[in-house]
């Protein structure tokens, strides 16, 4: 039996989750005026993490600094990130797929993929199906997404991103010729920028050179393993399985890249204190406490290191995640060279009903667990905006997306 797969992607997604709250709490829509994602509107500071279609054509960047992004489009309505907001929206739609679908794969936070095999008595027109979905992700919540219909997981993939938005593309087998090998090299997934730039200097420009190249020469140029991977994949050529569930979190992790090097600790505090506070809501919602708290830091001269410490007990406290981090920043770095890079992550998870429970419960522990509870639950209603720590007040964020200057959330 041939395979069926779809991939569903949001376009533009933050700007297009904040742009219909805003209409439907009867605002202004962003998709429709040069408008952005990112950083302090207030300082003008963080990096831009989604644009309009209006405001690409000041041609601001994802991922360039908020005042660049300003100077351009001196007009550019900016908002800031809210996580929390994201998330909703992508079990929302996530939740959307799942009526159509017998198994649907989380792929990031604004993808998935959905195994279609075997529905054809139920939805004998693939395409009307696809578009079906879209239309009741759009009708429904109110932003629009790419849908990309193919055999495997990489053909459905290339195929959402194709022209957008609110759009149904196909990309079977017999169209690779026709829509996929005269894209350039750079297009194809998994190319980065690097390995691009190689195989163009190899004379390798489009994914139909690729796909025409000799093995031995595309290993001898980038490797074994990765040759191996371009070439199937530029022949259209992935075995790849849907899976429906994720593997259970080994754990959960936070870092920042910073749109501008931190120098002192009391600003490097305040940062630890917005990001211990992002990872244990996480790790909460998922009903979990870590044995083992982390810090990692990335130097200006772009040196990596990190600190952790094992605890007695596990823990879900922002404070005593907070307080832990922050001694082990005191540990790891002198102040001497700027930051780059602070992250938190928390390992060795045990879920709530594994937690051995102590005879004697400290009863300041669960205080401020009750807290955290009560903090989660006004945000989970009201937004991420609505209530903060007191020291993360005068905090600017540089939040980002995956690959570029960015704030990252991770189950891992």
């Amino acid at each position: 039996m041939e395979r069926l797969i779809f991939h569903v992607d949001v376009n533009s997604a933050y700007l297009s989750w904040e742009a219909a709250r805003r209409v439907a709490e009867g605002g202004e829509d962003l998709r429709l005026i040069p408008a952005a994602i990112g950083g302090d509107p207030e300082n003008r500071t963080g990096v831009i993490l989604a644009k309009s279609i209006p405001a690409k054509k000041y041609n601001i960047r994802t991922g360039e600094p908020v005042a660049l992004a300003l100077r351009k489009c001196p007009g550019l309505v900016l908002a800031r990130p809210d996580f929390r907001l994201y998330e909703k929206n992508s079990k929302a739609f996530m939740d959307i797929c799942r009526r159509y679908a017998p198994v649907v794969e989380k792929f990031s936070i604004d993808e998935c993929f959905l195994d279609m095999t075997g529905t054809e008595k139920i939805y004998p027109q693939p395409l009307a199906v696809a578009h079906t979905i879209r239309q009741t992700i759009r009708e429904e919540l109110g932003f629009t997404v790419n849908i990309g219909v193919s055999t495997n997981k990489l053909l459905a993939k290339m195929a959402s991103d194709f022209e957008k938005p609110d759009k149904v593309h196909t990309l079977f087998p017999e169209e690779i010729r026709l829509k996929l090998w005269p894209l350039p090299v750079g297009a194809l997934f998994s190319v980065g920028r690097a390995t691009a730039e190689k195989l163009q200097r190899a004379r390798i420009c489009t994914v139909g050179d690729l796909a025409a190249a000799e093995l031995s020469r595309l290993q001898a140029l980038v490797g074994r393993k990765l040759g191996g991977q371009l070439h199937a994949y530029a022949n259209g050529q992935d075995n790849s399985p849907v899976s429906a569930e994720p593997e259970e979190a080994k754990g959960f992790s936070v870092s920042i890249t910073l749109a501008e090097n931190v120098l002192d600790m009391e600003t490097a505090s305040k940062i630890l204190l917005e990001l211990a506070d992002s990872v244990t809501a996480r790790m909460r919602a998922s009903h979990a406490r870590a044995y083992c708290v982390s810090v990692s830091i990335r130097s200006s001269d772009f040196h990596n290191r990190s600190h952790q410490k094992k605890l007695e007990e596990p823990t879900d406290i922002t404070k005593e995640v907070y307080e832990i981090s922050k001694a082990l920043l005191a540990d790891l770095w002198k102040s001497r060279t700027p930051l780059r890079l602070l992250g938190i992550s928390l390992t060795q998870i045990v879920h709530e009903d594994a937690v051995q429970m102590s005879f004697f419960r400290d009863a300041q522990k669960e205080k401020a667990r009750k807290l955290d509870r009560t903090l989660d639950a006004i945000r989970s209603r009201y937004g991420a905006d609505t209530v903060k720590r007191g020291s993360t007040c005068q905090t600017d964020l540089q939040v980002g997306r995956r690959y570029r200057a960015q704030m990252e959330n991770k189950e891992e």
